[in-house]
């Protein structure tokens, strides 16, 4: 969800004030000449290259935080302050009397992420602390003398409507409580685990119910680390449903309960990405590959875009690199936390990508009174008070609840009252949802990011990876001296296998009531996957299965289900064969490869169908010659995907919730493979045509029919007019002011220019949109491409979706969107000599 805040503007008073020239301009931050900055002991240097990328020297680390606090102030404040107010609960407080923003303070405040991150605050390392306050200081010194307009544009708009105040002092609890939405945007099989539990509500059959979420095709699409590199227990978990499953879960209150704790958890603003086409793709070639002959790692996290993009380029280098001062370091920073989050430094490259790993559980609660089941006793639920301060409106009052496992999240929003659950069995009170998470807890993750800073081989790797513990990533690195490895970081959870009334493996919603349920302690850092230069040459990490079948520790079922990553390993495949060494350019053009594994497994049987219309066979003759690739002007891919988004109209729709229904990712393709191997399934049936009975062929036929109409309302009668890039279009937003709510003149200003896209689900240049929305406009993408060459660092290359600067005014904002999306990339300077040939600019700040 994009916050739009609605403000009823004048628009002659937006034309005249706020878009005025000196108002859009009065944020941009100074890049030349000499600025003092307190609490400095030493003079450091800004460089900044044509694309505004600051590159920071320091004599010391704390002057080199406390510069990129202030560098971070300069170009992104505003994005800084939001996302510190959506982590706290205090949308409201900034924008205003907003339905959305005063939600999504209900369902932050019960989570409590600002709270664990004052925990946390007492378990890090002195030196990591000493970081986050020197970058505090930064942000605060650059605060200092500036009014909101001076900071952010956005500041001047939001003042037209509400009451804006200068911003209050940067705190290091506001850089540890991003670390917590990072996490819950990446969190795993949470969705999953609710979806299945919203199929039994229709289907009413656990057997169907599990052809909706098939096992990842081992057979077909190989995990990470494939047996002969598995250093790994073996583990058999309990999956199939137990008696008395089905009872359990026919429950009109218990459907409640899950489908309120949906809409409240839905409500919380997506900041770096959600859904299926939040993934990534990594991959590293060893140097017997390379032309080099060092390896080359390849990174390009998929997560929602936005302007300004979630990433901000930078440099941090101290000028003597020793133990005083260790840093040197660049890649791609989060503005609000000092640091590097992927990137190199001068020994070692890392890459990261969503694990998958099954880090929440939703326990179904037994509560009365105030208190909920554990075994035959009631318990007192845990309870506080929160106050939502709204801006030019009243006070909120939320009072949250929580059990042994987590917060009640059921009841957060103002929906209809959950009531007593009428089946055997759920006597003993109502029903209420509560969520378990890793990250409630508190961690060391912000003392891992300094420590991959550092890091210069695989142990250090492995130390820093014990350290992170959500979100579970997966990490992929290469050093200088010729070291290609794999390490699974994470905290992950413990389940014991119970016969009970649902599977105990994560994958359903749990009795609370039941101690069996519990989890059980985590797992240990040494028994985390890993592996250091792998026979074949090469890894590949998106997102797919980490170990092979039967594997352990025990992760999760629901992953990704491996088409781009296997896709990824035939191309670096057939350049070995073919005795190619990889370089730079070939590591790019794997990632924006746009071969689509969807019309490799449905073409060959679409064009067994007789289409008997000349009209509608003219959109099947597109996929006669079709090469499967998704260029923006391919009307054969236009097609496809509406033959594909129609097909899962025909066959789920009839039986699923609304939301429920496909959106398309890989679970998606996995299901309807399956599927085609059963002409007469019963999901091909529709059910709305209740004298008739259709089988598998008559499903393809209607979608390839109604793809030719939908596409001839769409895009024209002439098929050969047809372009995927004029229906797949990527339009970015803004936050706050970008959303539809906005006077159009603020949101043309804020919104870079639509742009038509290749690409698509689980392809690899993943480009996702949404089947269940119906429209083929681009949710998620590559925020951001990398190469690192660790024979030449200064030959490495990278790009962000929008640009450096978050300021809408600035040359800055959007001047890599172009480059992006068209594939390009821009050189990444990294040694002193490197970075003052590519400069343009130079900032002195001086104590």
């Amino acid at each position: 969800m994009l916050l739009a805040v609605a403000l009823l503007l004048v628009v002659t008073l937006v034309a005249g004030t706020v878009l005025a020239v000196v108002t859009v301009r009065r944020p941009l931050p100074e890049t030349s000449g000499e600025v003092q900055l307190s609490g400095l002991s030493g003079e450091v240097s800004v460089l900044r290259d044509d694309q505004g990328v600051p590159q920071i020297y320091a004599d010391t680390a704390e002057d080199l935080f406390r510069a990129q606090g202030f560098v971070h102030a300069q170009d992104r404040f505003f994005e800084m302050d939001y996302r510190r107010h959506v982590t706290s609960g205090r949308i409201a407080e900034l924008v205003g009397d907003n339905p959305a923003a005063i939600a999504g303070d209900k369902v932050i405040r019960t989570f409590g992420w600002r709270r664990v991150a004052e925990q946390e605050w007492a378990i890090l390392d002195a030196e990591t602390k000493t970081y986050l306050q020197a970058y505090a200081e930064g942000v605060n010194a650059y605060l200092a003398e500036r009014s909101p307009g001076e900071l952010g544009f956005e500041y001047t708009v939001l003042d037209v409507t509400v009451s804006v105040d200068d911003p209050e002092p940067w705190d290091p609890i506001d850089s540890l409580a991003w670390l917590k939405a990072m996490a819950w945007d990446l969190r795993g099989n949470y969705d999953h685990e609710l979806d299945r539990a919203r199929a039994y509500s229709t289907l009413q059959d656990a057997e169907r119910v599990d052809e909706l979420f098939p096992a990842y095709p081992f057979d077909v699409n190989v995990p990470i680390i494939d047996a002969d590199e598995a250093d790994a227990q073996q583990v058999d978990r309990q999956v199939e449903p137990a008696s008395g499953f089905g009872e359990a879960l026919e429950s009109d209150a218990l459907h409640e309960a899950i489908e309120a704790a949906d809409r409240a958890l839905a409500s919380t603003p997506v900041l770096v990405g959600r859904g299926e086409g939040t993934g990534s793709n990594s991959f590293v070639v060893s140097g017997e590959h390379t032309a080099s002959g060092l390896p080359l790692l390849a990174n390009d996290p998929h997560l929602s875009l936005g302007a300004p993009s979630i990433w901000a380029q930078v440099g941090l280098h101290c000028n003597v690199v020793g133990p005083e001062c260790p840093f040197d370091v660049a890649g791609f920073s989060f503005a609000g936390y000092p640091g590097v989050i992927i990137g190199h430094n001068a020994d070692l490259a890392w890459g990261l990508t969503n694990m998958g790993a099954d880090v929440t559980d939703f326990f179904i609660e037994r509560v009365r009174s105030g208190a909920t089941l554990r075994g035959d006793e009631w318990v007192p639920l845990e309870t506080r008070t929160e106050t939502i301060e709204v801006n030019g409106g009243d006070d909120v009052l939320l009072e949250v609840q929580s059990t042994v496992h987590g917060p009640i999240v059921s009841t957060v929003l103002d929906l209809d009252e959950i009531k007593d659950a009428p089946r055997e069995g759920f006597e003993f009170g109502e029903l209420a949802v509560s969520l378990q998470w890793t990250a409630l807890e508190p961690g060391r993750t912000a003392d891992a990011i300094f420590a991959f800073n550092r890091a210069a081989d695989a142990e250090d790797v492995r130390a820093a990876a014990a350290l992170f513990e959500v979100p579970a990533q997966n990490i992929v690195f290469a050093t200088t001296d010729g070291q290609i490895g794999y390490q699974a970081p994470g905290k992950i959870p413990v389940r014991r296998d119970v016969e009970g009334p649902v599977p105990s493996d994560g994958t359903w919603p749990r009795p609370g009531w039941d101690e069996r349920y519990d989890w059980d302690g985590f797992v240990d850092p040494d028994d985390m996957p890993r592996v250091v230069d792998p026979a074949e040459g090469f890894i590949v990490a998106a997102n797919q299965a980490v170990l092979p079948e039967g594997a352990g520790p025990h992760l999760t079922r629901d992953w990704d289900y491996g088409y781009r990553s296997q896709r990824i390993r035939a191309l670096i495949e057939d350049e070995i064969r073919g005795g190619r060494p990889l370089d730079t350019d070939a590591m790019n053009e794997i990632m924006l490869d746009d071969w689509n594994p969807y019309a490799e497994i449905l073409v060959p049987l679409l064009l067994e169908q007789d289409v008997e219309d000349d009209f509608a066979a003219d959109g099947q003759e597109l996929l006669a010659d079709w090469d499967y690739t998704t260029d923006t002007d391919s009307a054969a891919a236009a097609y496809f995907a509406a033959v594909w988004r129609n097909l899962l109209r025909t066959t789920f729709w009839d039986e699923l919730p609304a939301d429920a229904y496909p959106s398309g990712g890989s679970r998606w393709l996995a299901v309807v493979q399956g599927l085609l191997d059963d002409p007469e399934d019963p999901f091909w049936d529709d059910r709305s045509t209740v004298s008739v009975l259709e089988t598998r062929d008559e499903a393809l036929l209607q979608a390839l029919v109604s793809a030719r109409l939908d596409l001839t309302v769409e895009l024209g009668k002439n098929t050969s007019d047809w372009e995927w890039g004029t229906l797949h279009v990527l339009e970015l937003e803004h936050p706050v002011l970008g959303g539809d709510g906005i006077p159009a003149l603020v949101r043309d200003y804020v919104n870079p220019d639509a742009v038509g896209m290749p690409g698509g689900s689980s392809i690899v240049n993943a480009t996702a949109w949404d089947a269940a929305s119906g429209s083929f406009a681009v949710t998620a993408g590559p925020s951001m491409r990398m190469v690192v060459d660790l024979g030449s660092l200064d030959d490495s290359t990278w790009v962000t979706v929008t640009g450096v600067s978050g300021h809408p005014g600035s040359p800055h904002y959007d001047d890599q969107l172009d480059a992006w999306a068209e594939g390009r990339t821009f050189d990444w300077p990294f040694s002193p000599a490197a970075v003052a040939d590519a400069s343009s600019d130079e900032l002195r700040l001086v104590p």
